[in-house]
């Protein structure tokens, strides 16, 4: 086992263990709504869930917050082609309660059980 740290204050943290890499989660679930606080209030609901899983010890990717500045930039297909290209690297998605109201959520679950990945639910880990 390779295992490099650096140390921040007391505490080390963890940069490289080969033989227990830190699992990547991929958050999935509607960011579209009908209007603008619509939206803000699903980029929350993916925020508070990345930083659960952040704190369970996860490496979370969290598309909501990486585009909610960047509405009309670019065609949708362009966003959701890049993340499915994220979510290819990933080890599981955490699918939000709201997934099923988004189309694009639907093409990412597909490439995940495709790819074989951990499928979770935010209904099962709700506190």
């Amino acid at each position: 086992m390779t295992i490099e740290t650096e140390t921040r204050g007391t505490r080390p943290l963890l940069v490289r263990d080969d033989d227990n890499p830190i699992k990547i989660v991929y958050i999935a679930g509607a960011f579209r709504a009908a209007t603008q606080w619509g939206i803000m209030q699903n980029v929350r609901k993916a925020e508070s869930a990345a930083l659960r899983l952040w704190k369970l010890g996860y490496v979370v990717i969290c598309p909501h917050a990486m585009t909610q500045n960047y509405q009309d930039e670019c065609p949708d297909d362009v966003w959701l082609n890049g993340m499915i290209e994220i979510l290819k690297r990933c080890d599981a998605i955490y699918l939000l309660s709201n997934y099923y109201q988004s189309t694009g959520t639907l093409t990412e679950l597909a490439v995940a059980r495709n790819l074989g990945l951990p499928i979770f639910y935010e209904e099962d880990y709700d506190d």
